[in-house]
């Protein structure tokens, strides 16, 4: 009888200790759970956080990256307009195919009942062809190494023409670049022959050559002291 009693009571004790150190591990449980909870939330918020700063850099360099992107188009477009507008007015070199010109004086001497003035290259023969040029479609013209544009004079100075404030002696060569077949076409059209009845009958030079390439020279920017741009409305 004392031993079922000393079994029921050995049975309670171990329950009750059973019980006990159940409740232990569920508190030592939670208290963990709780830790791991606890360091977790600041954790979490902390990389969203940092993923909203990332992004907002993100965008910002986007940002930076099209106005960069954009400056450098208006950048291109400006530089592009730039070149035309010095192509227009020629002062950059260039090459390209073309013709090229030679114009001499006579070397045999006039006699007594010859005009002596026949026997000379003149000012209009060399601005006559060089119209003709412009007329054939010539995209850049030269004499003597001396871009032909909107400001270039040439006029006669005794013996020597005046190009471009410079003096130049015969023989005078005249380049320039377009379609070869019209600018021959061009000199046929615009007086050519006239050379050609002049250097049969008294000697001069009139000598033209296709070119796969010829090169033109830039010319001179004018400098502008009195001349101004007249703003819109004015």
């Amino acid at each position: 009888m004392q031993l079922e009693k000393m079994e029921r009571w050995l049975l309670g004790f171990g329950s009750i200790l059973i019980g006990f150190l159940f409740i232990i591990l569920l508190r030592a449980h939670g208290v963990a759970g709780s830790t791991v909870t606890e360091t977790a939330v600041p954790s979490l918020i902390q990389t969203e956080q940092e993923n909203q700063q990332i992004s907002a850099d993100n965008e910002r360099l986007q940002q930076e990256l099209n106005k960069y992107e954009q400056g450098q188009n208006a950048s291109a477009v400006a530089n592009q307009q730039l070149r035309e507008a010095q192509m227009n007015a020629g002062v950059i070199a260039v090459s390209g195919p073309g013709v090229r010109i030679t114009l001499d004086d006579s070397k045999r001497a006039a006699k007594e009942q010859e005009d002596p003035m026949l026997f000379l290259i003149h000012e209009q023969y060399i601005r006559e062809i060089y119209n003709a040029l412009w007329n054939g479609g010539a995209e850049a013209v030269a004499v003597n190494g001396q871009r032909v544009t909107t400001n270039t004079e040439v006029f006669c100075g005794g013996s020597y023409i005046q190009i471009n404030g410079t003096r130049q002696m015969p023989p005078y060569v005249i380049e320039a670049i377009g379609d070869t077949n019209n600018l021959s076409a061009a000199l046929n059209f615009y007086g050519w022959f006239k050379l050609g009845d002049l250097q049969q009958q008294n000697g001069i030079t009139r000598k033209l050559e296709i070119k796969e390439k010829v090169m033109i020279p830039a010319g001179k920017l004018r400098n502008y002291h009195y001349a101004e741009p007249v703003k819109e409305g004015t």
